[in-house]
């Protein structure tokens, strides 16, 4: 195998450039839909609930939704979640609290003074105005000796509170923060205040030198426990128990619209990404690869489909034939 061969071979997972409509039939059943998606050669794994009863749960390519699978920047929702139990218990004031006081120790010697004015809600936002540590800088910030550090001493492209920059550190410093506050670990607090969700388990999560864990990346669950997590949202943050885990208010903040991505356009709250696909309004968690956690709040509907994450699922158009699959979901369920 050549070097252009080994370079190609990752994206050939991914180069299902079909017509939507070959992929997913026009009006076509719910059943039609899954099986037209095996022509999406990446994708692992599909779940299907509506008012929370199991639709579908369907394994591709010799996959199943009860393997473990790297979820990638869908961990940024879970990680919100988090941030709103936090404020709950009164651990975090809100999303209009200086996050400088809270990592005084890690700050630059002399930091910019915009460093001051950003805000728990500007990393949920990602609207903090620093340098994005995601993508092609995504590299620098994870060789660092200190990630924390690292992420504070980026330079300001913009105002805090200005257009969206995504970054995975952003996320990060959420999780810094809150090991802080909770003064434990962030994967501790996760299993403490989501203890009560049957069926939801966080496996191997990455962390930095410090043992921060990686907020935003590297967390590992399988297909099913990703779509519990989902349903948790769906209900308004109540487990099907009707325990009140995330309060509700915080699930509404969350999906509303604070700013919108420069690349996609799509609208973008505390975590989630907004949308309408379908003809629906959709909230959904996106990780690299095709990592993806769909709301549909006017259907009651939560839709979970994991994918291979060797490859970036944007460019190739890989992410779009899976919203293309969502949307012919939907519609099988309109027309049911």
């Amino acid at each position: 195998m050549n070097r252009r061969t080994i370079l190609a071979a990752p994206f050939a997972l991914y180069a299902t450039r079909l017509p939507a409509q070959e992929v997913n039939p026009p009006n076509g059943s719910l059943a039609e839909s899954l099986n037209g998606a095996e022509r999406l050669r990446a994708l692992k794994a599909v779940i299907v609930s509506r008012d929370g009863e199991t639709l579908a749960e369907r394994g591709y390519h010799g996959h199943s939704p009860a393997e473990s699978t790297n979820i990638k920047s869908a961990s940024k929702s879970i990680v919100s979640a988090l941030v709103g139990i936090a404020i709950s218990k009164g651990l975090l004031e809100g999303v209009g609290q200086p996050i400088a006081p809270i990592l005084k120790a890690d700050l630059p010697d002399s930091p910019d003074p915009r460093l001051l004015r950003v805000t728990v809600g500007n990393l949920l936002s990602m609207q903090t105005g620093m340098d994005p540590l995601s993508g092609p800088n995504y590299g620098r910030f994870v060789a660092s000796r200190n990630w924390v550090r690292f992420a504070l001493a980026q330079e300001f492209v913009e105002e805090p509170g200005g257009s969206m920059l995504y970054s995975t550190a952003s996320t990060h410093l959420l999780s810094a923060i809150l090991t802080r506050v909770g003064k434990k670990p962030t994967l501790a607090l996760a299993q403490e205040w989501l203890e009560p969700l049957d069926g939801f388990r966080i496996g191997s999560w990455a962390r930095d030198r410090q043992g921060i864990y990686l907020g935003g990346n590297q967390m590992a669950m399988t297909t099913r426990s990703l779509h519990t997590f989902g349903e948790l949202y769906r209900r308004g943050g109540r487990t099907a128990e009707g325990v009140q885990l995330v309060p509700e208010a915080w699930v509404r903040a969350s999906w509303e619209q604070r700013t919108n991505s420069r690349y996609s356009g799509d609208g973008y709250g505390y975590g989630w990404f907004l949308k309408r696909i379908g003809e629906a309004d959709v909230r959904f968690a996106w990780g690299y690869g095709g990592q993806m956690l769909y709301i549909i709040p006017e259907l009651q509907m939560t839709v979970t489909m994991t994918s291979e994450e060797g490859a970036p699922s944007a460019a190739n158009g890989y992410r779009d034939r899976l919203h293309d699959l969502l949307a012919a979901i939907i519609q099988s369920q309109r027309s049911a």
